[in-house]
């Protein structure tokens, strides 16, 4: 009922169809296994046209069963079959044949769309879900990143660009703007605070990196001696706007146009000023400072609590000691607090004007840029009731963004107890 008015609602049921699922995990008769297809396939079909379902560790299935399951599917009004490599064990080789069989000998095969859905467990999961839709699949499931359960799922901007570069021996289209590639890479990456590797396909910071001297040699002569697509075709531009302690209003505002921002007057204000305090700090300043800057202060923007103000003292003598000031509501208010190491000390002065029993179960530090004036960039992942937020925070001292990041899933926090619960945010 809830999906039934949506733009394109869709209800997608699976369930689990390999013998070591089906006897272990379920602990269901191949028959029982059956019926339930049936019967869940039916009633989501009640609600919506469009329902996919999937047989989990389909790789794993006996092929004589899945194609029953796959053919009760369809019967019962399946418009979208998926076949998951759920723990990322096949070949791709293995994985074409499977999908072509099941088009060829499943009744009514060739009413529904095929979906692959990889796993990256053996680091196949891209050529797995590209053999898939070579062999008749017209759906890729896929991730941003290639995100997912333990080694991740087939990376989407590694099966996009695969299809744009290589459309000589896969005739397939997307549509998928593919310039927005980087941007949407690194938008997961601050969200998800799971860093992209260097060397990653296609988003990696290295991946049009070129050191060696044969390599820049030709690349100097000619690009396509060592690359098979340009920086641009997904997003990566290099920009002709140097920003620096002169930049003006005009040109922060032109450099944040040209990344893909686009800011209220207020908020432009506050970055600017943010950009002009960084600019001071530091010589060079790049489009990362920039991003990190800028989605820093519009994640502060709205936040019932905010960092006014940090002191910490730390050294090998010990312990380390923070002072903090934070608004709260309005209201500014100043603690004292020591720690084993100064991180500790300013997590513990935040603690002591917003009492909290929330677990830290995630802090991560990386620099924005290189050099040692570099902005750092600190993600807090805190936990509470079953509840999980994460936070982010960007500046030259790690210790300053390192209470945004704070601030920041504490604010995420407090907004979620809000909704679950008003009368504990009242408490608070």
């Amino acid at each position: 009922d809830a999906v039934r008015h949506a733009k394109r609602p869709r209800i997608h049921t699976f369930i689990s169809t390999s013998p070591v699922h089906m006897k272990y995990k379920l602990q269901m008769e191949p028959e029982a296994v059956l019926e339930a297809v049936t019967a869940s396939v039916t009633r989501a079909r009640n609600h919506v046209e469009d329902v996919e379902w999937s047989a989990e560790d389909a790789t794993r299935t006996e092929h004589d069963f899945l194609c029953r399951c796959v053919e009760a599917a369809i019967k019962a009004g399946a418009t979208t079959i998926n076949i998951p490599d759920t723990v990322g064990y096949t070949v791709p080789e293995e994985y074409h044949a499977l999908i072509a069989m099941l088009i060829e000998r499943v009744p009514g095969a060739d009413e529904v769309i095929f979906s692959t859905h990889c796993h990256n467990d053996l680091g196949m999961a891209v050529a797995n879900s590209l053999a898939g839709v070579r062999a008749g699949a017209r759906q890729i499931e896929c991730t941003i990143n290639g995100l997912g359960e333990r080694a991740g799922n087939a990376a989407l901007e590694e099966v996009v660009m695969a299809i744009k570069t290589r459309n000589d021996v896969l005739p397939y289209t997307t549509g998928i703007d593919t310039t927005m590639i980087m941007r949407a890479s690194k938008l997961v990456a601050g969200v998800t605070a799971f860093p992209v590797q260097y060397n990653k396909a296609i988003v990696g910071k290295n991946a049009f990196a070129h050191e060696s001297g044969i390599h820049q040699d030709g690349m100097l002569k000619n690009n396509q001696t060592y690359e098979i697509m340009t920086p641009e075709s997904v997003g990566l531009v290099e920009s002709a706007l140097v920003m620096g302690k002169h930049s003006g209003r005009h040109a922060f505002r032109e450099k944040l146009k040209e990344m893909g921002y686009e800011l209220g007057e207020n908020a432009f204000q506050d970055a600017f000023a943010r950009f002009k305090d960084l600019a001071d700090k530091k010589k060079h300043i790049f489009d990362e400072d920039i991003e990190a800057l800028v989605d820093d202060e519009m994640a502060q923007a709205d936040e019932h609590i905010k960092l006014v103000a940090l002191t910490v003292i730390a050294g090998s003598g010990g312990p380390q000691k923070a002072t903090i000031t934070l608004d709260v509501g309005g209201r500014h208010e100043t603690r004292e607090a020591t720690g084993d190491g100064p991180v500790d000390a300013t997590f513990n002065a935040i603690k002591a004007i917003v009492p909290h029993e929330a677990k830290l179960p995630l802090y991560q530090v990386h620099a924005v840029t290189e050099g040692t004036d570099a902005q750092a960039e600190v993600s807090v992942r805190l936990e509470e009731d079953g509840k999980t937020v994460t936070g982010r925070g960007a500046d030259t001292d790690t210790m300053v963004a390192s209470a945004r990041a704070y601030v920041s899933a504490l604010n995420k926090l407090m907004t979620k107890r809000q909704k679950t619960a008003p009368e504990k945010m009242a408490a608070s």
